[in-house]
């Protein structure tokens, strides 16, 4: 029964959060059994504590299973349907091109966390994962990371403020960030993130 509900609502090499996983009228103690069986059966496999996936068969007849950054977004950034983080500090200043160093570590602001910030391990690889600073939600998660990237510029930048500000500037227009998502948010954040923001000249292209 559990086999069959999960190929129904999960692909091959998709990270199985046993915590997400509930099952009428069966307990958390036999569920966990259950796991446990189908994994040593093969039909599902272990990537980590509570972390599980149907094995993916390539041409090599190799079970192929998720990625360290796959399952970090799964559980940090994108959850159940909801999104409830995002790539933020120097990772998301990499991802735009104002920095051009690749960080060793991504970084990760996120509701799923109780601590301020910690690093913990995925599969092979760390990740710095922060609570974030507002509860996220697919209508900030745009806004939160442009913000956190202005509250600490001057850290990222591998270019001068010119093309910085072009770069952002496009960013904001892109994900269609408006004057009143920036000022619903920035009094959350220190008064650097104001400095920057004027200095980037936001002001002049969002509405």
């Amino acid at each position: 029964m559990l086999f069959e509900r999960l190929k129904m609502q999960y692909e091959p090499g998709e990270p199985i959060f046993v915590e997400d996983v509930s099952i009428e009228g069966v307990n958390r103690p036999n569920l966990l059994q259950q796991f446990k069986t189908l994994a040593d059966s093969g039909k599902i496999v272990r990537y980590e504590k509570g972390v599980y996936y149907i094995p993916k068969r390539t041409r090599l007849a190799f079970a192929a299973g998720p990625s360290s950054e796959t399952v970090a977004t799964r559980k940090y950034v994108e959850r159940r349907g909801k999104t409830i983080g995002y790539y933020s500090g120097a990772t998301f200043a990499n991802f735009i091109g104002v920095s051009w160093q690749v960080p060793m570590k991504m970084e990760i602001a996120t509701n799923n966390l109780a601590a301020a910030v910690r690093e913990i391990v995925v599969g092979k690889q760390s990740f710095i994962v922060r609570r974030s600073i507002v509860p996220v939600s697919v209508e900030n998660a745009k806004v939160l990371p442009l913000l956190d990237l202005l509250k600490n510029l001057d850290e990222y930048l591998d270019c001068d403020y010119g093309e910085a500000s072009e770069i952002i500037q496009k960013y904001a227009l892109d994900n269609h960030i408006a004057q009143g998502d920036i000022d619903r948010y920035i009094g959350k954040y220190p008064d650097s993130t104001f400095r920057a923001y004027y200095e980037m000249r936001l002001f002049r292209v969002l509405a």
